[in-house]
């Protein structure tokens, strides 16, 4: 039975109560979303994104404000006591959450295997690395925002800002590439399509943790700003996305980067961008003043992209037609049904489709995954080349934003992936981590 507790001691108890059982929300919509489409969704997202990918830190954050509630008296208290059971069903389902990130090694092993078969192998001189081995006390350092490699490392002065179009800011680009890596070599190329729903966003901000893996794998990647709405109307989009692969062609080879070999990829409204320029390889529409410019890449890697405008199959979010016709189009899709359905990648799907890999997680309350299930599917029925889907459990909308597990699986499959594309290509024999003073392993 609980002792006899002052006034203060209670007043802490009913606050450690409240906020027990606000955490315990958070823990549940993190592991189920609660809500999945509309404004709903989207809160779904923000609170559940970086506990879905930082369940240690949770834990932490949440036991660190137990004991403070302790200090105040709270468990000589009934409500505290609650708040106490509550907080540990919590944590363990929090663990949980984490041992299921952990699980992502396999399965992202398994979707290469599923779509590349014996080419994957052949990829690699040795195993790939076992991230399930890697320690607790590195992922919790790990942190968010891919703080574990900042940009300064890998962009060099002169390699920041870069204009690559006539539109300012919005048309600059940085160069990601190892301090090692020499500048008269041919290294592959990564472009790199930052999202924020065609509205918002930059180059900063998102897939430094890929970007700086693949920097201390000997690539070199590309990552841009390009035109938003609603100053920008579409397709100036996907004409900037275009733009840059031409400087990409022209200019690559001066900073030690191999014109010929230039895979692709972006997050949201850059999975939708990188995918649709995979798809429509010197299509003019798209390359208006540029059109007999080369702008085919070898490999696209979209993460939880959008890949229909039209929800022709009704695997999109309702809501989205109306953000779309306001702000980015700027038309209805009743009234202008082709230009958005040609806005959409999978009015591209073919045959000559180059190498796709497509992950996506199953939580993601901002794109719903059966877009990309159903995407993954057409592809395959209709590509004559790989086509490798990863539908990563519990993963929220922008995973890879923050240097988690999961991350880290995920970045290593993406390596594997592009690697074997390279063997496939005849662009080596085989590869493993190239020899750069520096590079992490």
């Amino acid at each position: 039975m609980a002792r006899s507790s002052s006034p203060a001691a209670q007043a802490a108890g009913n606050t450690f109560l409240a906020s027990a059982v606000l955490g315990a929300l958070n823990t549940a919509n993190a592991r189920k979303p609660l809500a999945r489409n509309g404004p709903g969704g989207v809160l779904a997202f923000a609170s559940g994104w970086p506990t879905s990918e930082m369940p240690l830190h949770a834990v932490g954050w949440q036991a660190l404000a137990t004991l403070g509630f302790a200090r105040r008296g709270a468990l000589r208290t009934p409500a505290g006591l609650a708040a106490l059971g509550i907080s540990a069903a919590s944590w363990l389902a929090l663990i949980r959450l984490w041992r299921q990130s952990m699980e992502a090694g396999n399965l992202l092993d398994q979707a290469l295997r599923d779509g590349l078969g014996d080419e994957l192998d052949v990829a690699h001189e040795a195993e790939p690395p076992d991230l399930a081995a890697t320690s607790v006390r590195r992922q919790l350092a790990a942190g968010p925002l891919g703080l574990r490699a900042t940009r300064a490392r890998f962009v060099a002065r002169d390699a920041a800002n870069i204009s690559y179009g006539p539109a300012g800011y919005r048309n600059q680009l940085d160069i990601w590439r190892h301090p090692a890596l020499p500048r008269d070599g041919r290294a592959p190329v990564l472009l790199q399509v930052h999202g924020g729903g065609w509205i918002i966003g930059n180059k900063e901000q998102q897939a430094m943790p890929l970007l700086a893996h693949m920097a201390e794998r000997g690539w070199i990647g590309v990552s841009i700003n390009y035109r938003l709405s609603p100053r920008a109307t579409w397709p100036d989009h996907i004409v900037d996305v275009k733009r840059a692969l031409a400087w990409i062609r022209k200019n690559i080879a001066d900073h030690g980067g191999d014109p010929d070999y230039v895979a692709i990829t972006g997050g949201s409204a850059g999975g939708h961008l990188s995918s649709l320029a995979a798809l429509t390889p010197n299509e003019p529409e798209f390359q208006p003043g540029f059109e007999e410019v080369d702008t085919s890449v070898v490999a696209a890697v979209p993460f939880y992209g959008v890949y229909d405008w039209t929800n022709r199959d009704g695997t999109g979010r309702a809501d989205m037609e109306d953000i779309l016709a306001r702000f980015i189009l700027k038309s209805r899709l009743a009234d202008d049904h082709d230009r958005w359905d040609l806005a959409s990648t999978m009015t591209w799907v073919r045959p000559d489709a180059p190498p796709f890999m497509i992950l996506h997680g199953t939580n993601d309350t901002l794109v719903p995954v059966e877009q990309a299930r159903s995407f993954a599917a057409m592809l395959k029925a209709e590509s004559k080349n790989p086509v490798v889907y990863a539908e990563l459990p519990g993963a929220q909308h922008a995973f890879e934003l923050f240097d988690s597990p999961r991350t880290l699986f995920a970045l290593d499959a993406v390596d594997r992936f592009l690697e074997a594309m390279r063997v496939r290509a005849g662009h080596l024999e085989r590869t493993g981590a190239p020899e750069l003073d520096g590079a992490a392993q």
